[in-house]
């Protein structure tokens, strides 16, 4: 690849994210679209609104068949993501048509308003799409909206709904965990010689799993994942399976993180912007947890950060190794 090409590249990036940037600063996307708490920093980058993180803990339960939420500045985004921001137009737009028909009288949440409240409007508004006229639903095709009748979506939209309502519905997030799956290593063979390794973190009732590394027992994945954090958190659990075509995924093992280490040190220390780089915690290998190594909890240029190496259980062999970071409400 030629110097030139990539800096072609780099100057076509920058500019994209202007693009994202400047959008961001209209007056309107200066507000969350969904509770108009102020100064947005997350997005919904196939709906084409700017949201709080607040609500983005919602927007992610609905899964990224409904709304796909990318951080305005922590995350890389494709062209094709941002374009599709700029073709809604931003949150009034948007509104104009997600909000077309609320009730006489009905309130919007407020930024002080509870999870439950906050979680209701959202899901009315996007995924069973109530506030539409009665004949018209839409779906988001790479950002721009378009008219389908109601009669082929209201089903599914219906049983989703109360999926999440029955499992997610109540839930008091607390922040973000964003969860890099570095590599896998001297992983176990379930194919002939080999085996398609992907890996799968549940946290409470969210799933998020990487893509699958073809006839690779040591696979490089480099993945970023994430999952909203509820007040009452349990481990993050991570599984590795061999991907088959033609027969039930085999197990590879797993494996429980601790997140009460890094979540307790990142509340105790306070914003960390403020802080110098440091160690602020650590989580200690012992028999009865799955570390490799101790694990500590660093501010790394503002941000809580946590390398992890774990030994897979119920298997052979093999490690995973993660980075995870920690980014709180009110951050």
């Amino acid at each position: 690849m030629s110097s030139r090409y990539r800096a072609d590249r780099g100057r076509a990036a920058s500019d994209m994210t202007r693009k994202l940037r400047e959008l961001l600063q209209k007056s309107d996307n200066r507000i969350c679209a969904d509770c108009s708490a102020p100064d947005p920093k997350w997005a919904s980058a196939n709906i084409g609104v700017f949201i709080c993180l607040k609500c983005s803990g919602v927007h992610r339960s609905l899964g990224t068949h409904v709304s796909k939420v990318l951080s305005v500045t922590l995350d890389q985004w494709a062209d094709d993501e941002i374009n599709s921001m700029i073709e809604v137009g931003g949150n009034s737009y948007a509104n104009a048509i997600y909000e077309a028909f609320l009730p006489e009288g009905y309130h919007k949440p407020h930024p002080d308003s509870s999870q439950e409240e906050r979680a209701d409007f959202i899901r009315s508004k996007y995924e069973l799409q109530e506030f539409l006229k009665p004949s018209l639903r839409l779906v988001s095709n790479k950002g721009s909206l378009e008219a389908t009748s109601s009669r082929k979506h209201t089903g599914s939209n219906v049983s989703l709904s109360a999926s999440f309502n029955s499992e997610a519905g109540m839930v008091e997030f607390i922040g973000i965990l964003k969860v890099k799956v570095i590599r896998g290593t001297k992983l176990a063979v379930r194919d002939l010689i080999s085996s398609d390794p992907y890996v799968v973190l549940t946290l409470g009732q969210q799933k998020a799993k990487t893509s699958v590394i073809k006839r690779n027992l040591n696979p490089v994945w480099n993945e970023e994942l994430k999952l909203s954090v509820p007040q009452q958190y349990g481990p993050l659990k991570l599984q590795v399976f061999d991907h088959d075509m033609l027969s039930k995924d085999d197990k590879m093992g797993d494996a429980e993180i601790d997140l009460q280490p890094m979540i307790s040190a990142a509340t105790a220390f306070g914003d960390p912007d403020l802080l110098a780089d440091m160690q602020i915690g650590k989580w200690l290998k012992s028999p009865d947890n799955a570390l490799a190594r101790d694990s500590a909890v660093n501010v790394i240029s503002g941000k809580v950060k946590q390398e992890v190496s774990l030994m897979l259980q119920n298997v052979e062999s093999g490690e995973v190794e993660l980075e995870l970071e920690w980014i709180p409400l009110n951050q």
